[in-house]
């Protein structure tokens, strides 16, 4: 205990005293994530600085203190929460805007800083950071630089890890040693690329501070068509013939038939929705928006859509409501979970997948997860991102239900097992965390190159020599 009361004050001494929290109940706020996982920590502490945080690392090195960066703690991977006692360390003082270019296409932002502020920033002039994870209201800079964070934009900007151009960062040693990696110009060759080596290593290898970030100009007009199919087969059909039609999609979504049964409930939709969704936007000139909205139409038609709806602007698309639907995917999954529960005592748990598979394997992945609902006998909502293959599978059960909860982690894992024996992945856009390490492994296994994962051990001894920065996570 006295002990503890020492680090406490040295870390008062640092960041001053009233930025140390020490109340268990405000510790418990920030000791939980997005995916309903929750632990403990030793206190809370909120620096202004990067000298702030070399001193915390330094301090941290030598009193072998465990460190948990967090942003705004949407993980739903299990990233963010500690493992063993130590402290969490948050960026709310830190979210300053300091500088941006449209001419040389970068903005530079504190980690702190919110990813909505940006784009408010941008929209002034036009631009904006195009990686839109769901949570992007909430996100901060340092939280998506971590998380290797994707969207629903990514069937045509991707991830995290080709928008960051430079990072500061501090790293776990003795010194807290400083360091600015990467470049502010498009082009950069500095031996190893450390700043994708940073990007979506969940916190595991350095502090980031500060980060550059491409921007990229705000599109013209955006055409959106929704269509509806009666089979998993036509609705790719439609995918394969807009892709067909030498066009990049700026949004590429799925729901399958329930999934769109379940979301409807209670939108209120003017038009009907009964069927497998496909959701596309085309972006381009505004003199465009006739020729993307037939080609968007045509190939719908063909597939053998039941209902298109297309609009020919963003403006539109809101009018009509095209996105309801899809962005009410998960808040319905969680609004149904907490309807099932069966008292007050009950709690939801909420476990949403994040594979990815060819997008031409997608039909096969989604009967295969449907005959895991009948399996495990748990309920499943499907949606995700059609353009590059990338599916979100969400079930819940009640979080004081242990039998449930094991055949919950036993359907997690399976679904899983159906990405990689399609040629997928484990996880798209959410990372590792602590959820999915043995997914991991079991990828590698797969692809026949477990020794991927000791070099992985070994670059973390590299940067982090006492495994003191978010240790459990990711290997």
């Amino acid at each position: 205990m006295e002990e503890k009361k020492r680090i406490i004050n040295d870390l008062k001494k640092i960041v001053g005293d009233e930025y140390v929290e020490t109340d268990e109940l405000a510790i418990r706020l920030y000791a939980k994530e997005a995916s309903g996982l929750e632990a403990k920590a030793l206190a809370v502490v909120f620096p202004q600085t990067t000298k702030e945080i070399s001193e915390i690392l330094s301090y941290a090195y030598e009193k072998d203190l465990k460190i948990y960066p967090q942003g705004a703690s949407t993980d739903l991977a299990g990233a963010t929460t500690p493992e063993e006692e130590g402290i969490i360390l948050v960026f709310d003082r830190m979210n300053k805007i300091k500088e941006y270019s449209i001419v040389d296409s970068y903005i530079v932002a504190e980690a702190g800083a919110r990813l909505m502020e940006i784009n408010d920033l941008l929209a002034k002039e036009h631009y904006m950071f195009p990686v839109d994870p769901a949570s992007q209201k909430s996100v901060t800079v340092g939280g998506i630089i971590n998380s290797g964070a994707g969207g629903m934009r990514g069937a045509k900007y991707g991830t995290m890890r080709e928008w960051v151009m430079e990072l500061e960062i501090v790293l776990p040693d003795a010194e807290g040693t400083i360091l600015r990696i990467g470049c502010k110009t498009t082009k950069c060759r500095q031996g190893y690329d450390l700043v994708r080596l940073i990007v979506g290593s969940e916190g595991t290898l350095a502090v980031v501070t500060e980060a550059t970030l491409k921007i990229t100009p705000m599109p013209e007009n955006v055409v959106t068509g929704v269509g509806f199919f009666d089979t998993l087969e036509k609705a790719m059909d439609a995918v394969v013939g807009i892709k067909k039609a030498r066009i990049t999609p700026y949004i590429m979504e799925f729901l399958d038939e329930k999934t769109v049964e379940i979301g409807k409930q209670g939108l209120n939709l003017e038009w009907e929705a009964r069927g497998h969704m496909v959701l596309i936007s085309v972006d381009g000139p505004i003199e465009a928006a006739e020729k993307y909205a037939k080609i968007i139409e045509e190939n719908m038609h063909k597939a053998g859509a039941t209902n298109i709806m297309i609009a020919h602007s963003q403006e539109e698309a809101e009018k009509l409501r095209l996105f309801d639907l899809r962005r009410a995917c998960y808040p319905s999954a969680i609004q149904l979970a907490a309807q099932s529960m069966r008292g007050p005592e009950s709690k939801p748990f909420v476990a949403i997948e994040d594979i990815a598979v060819p997008p031409s394997r997608l039909p096969e992945a989604v009967k295969r997860l449907r005959n895991l609902e009948k399996k495990y006998n748990l309920p499943l909502v499907i949606f995700g991102h059609v353009g590059d293959g990338n599916l979100h599978p969400t079930t819940w059960v009640d979080a004081s239900d242990e039998n449930a909860k094991k055949r919950l982690w036993e359907m997690f894992y399976e679904i899983m097992d159906i990405a990689l024996e399609l040629g997928g992945t484990i996880s798209a856009e959410h990372g590792i965390g602590t959820l999915k390490k043995k997914g991991l492994r079991k990828e590698f296994e797969v692809k026949k190159s477990l020794k991927a994962l000791e070099l992985m051990r070994e670059i973390k001894r590299a940067f982090d020599p006492k495994n003191i920065l978010n240790p459990g996570k990711v290997i």
